[in-house]
């Protein structure tokens, strides 16, 4: 069931800082609101704050609060907008909206609604946003909330394990893991699972496929050794527009150091298009040490690639 929320107010300043005014309509355009002082090709061109959240406040400060006195551009109902997620989107036949941002630094004093009001609660639970589609929103409006779905492609190389001899488990680790990770951190996923043979035509077809249809992370696992039939990286690598040599030498250099079979891995990290790339060998044991080092950077890099600016 779709999430709708209804537009109670929209609002602007000229000088940032400062309570914006609510008027009958806003025109988004490429850069934010026309005529906002926050407008700008940056994170935060767009502010979005609920109505629960103001109440929220209002009841705690004992006095009315009026639409745009937390200089937000829109002022929302239906559903507390900080528990949407970066990249996330809102959208109506007139405008999309994508997330860039979850709260912000707050300015204490510096800062006329903070002066006049003693707090503001728009760096905890205001979003902000850019704009996608261009158009007018008012009040009376609806948006529906289009979350995020985060969607892994799993490819395995193997094949003893593609003509059934035994049963892959390194790509099914990946899959639980990936799965896991998105779970705890709120976000809904999706995860795509292939096996392929040994085979350097159907290993391209496969990543190829996978970037064509706007995958976020591709995870192949086996054929990164040294012997005659570990062909991943040599396939793989030409095919990176951007190659992230870091990861992978932390996690040879981190087991390695104890384990020196480590070392002899190949596996290579990069980007084709927007997709990012994680080729892993094929054991078990070593999946889960990638995994451990992989997922604590998978979330920044995805903002990285969509151009969030939120380190």
């Amino acid at each position: 069931m779709e999430t709708k929320i209804k537009i109670l107010s929209v609002n602007i300043s000229e000088k940032k800082g400062t309570i914006k005014k609510p008027i009958s309509s806003i025109n988004l355009t490429n850069v934010g609101v026309e005529g906002d002082a926050h407008s700008g090709p940056w994170n935060r061109m767009l502010s979005l704050l609920a109505a629960e959240s103001i109440n929220k406040f209002a009841k705690e400060a004992n006095r009315n609060i009026e639409f745009g006195e937390f200089a937000e551009n829109i002022s929302t109902e239906g559903m507390l907008l900080h528990k949407s997620k970066p990249l996330d989107k809102f959208y109506n036949d007139n405008v999309e909206l994508e997330v860039t941002q979850i709260g912000k630094k707050c300015h204490g004093t510096n800062c006329q609604i903070f002066q006049e009001i003693g707090n503001c609660v728009m760096p905890k639970e205001g979003i902000f946003a850019r704009v996608l589609k261009q158009g007018e929103v008012k009040e009376g409006d609806e948006f529906v909330y289009e979350p995020r779905v985060i969607k892994t492609k799993i490819i395995t190389l193997s094949d003893r394990a593609f003509e059934g001899i035994y049963k892959d488990k390194s790509g099914k680790i990946i899959e639980q893991r990936v799965k896991d990770f998105w779970d705890n951190n709120g976000r809904l996923s999706e995860i795509n699972y292939t096996l392929i043979p040994d085979n350097e035509e159907k290993l391209k077809a496969a990543i190829n496929e996978a970037v064509n249809s706007n995958f976020d992370f591709i995870f192949t696992t086996g054929g990164t050794g040294i012997g005659p039939k570990d062909i991943t990286p040599d396939v793989v690598k030409p095919m990176f527009d951007k190659e992230i040599p870091g990861i992978m030498d932390l996690i040879r250099m981190k087991y390695g150091a104890e384990k020196p079979a480590a070392l002899i891995s190949r596996s290579v990290a990069g980007l084709i298009g927007k997709s990012l790339v994680y080729c892993l060998p094929g054991s078990t044991k070593a999946v889960n040490e990638y995994m451990d080092e992989i997922l604590k950077t998978v979330e920044h890099s995805l903002y990285m690639i969509h151009q969030l600016d939120l380190h």
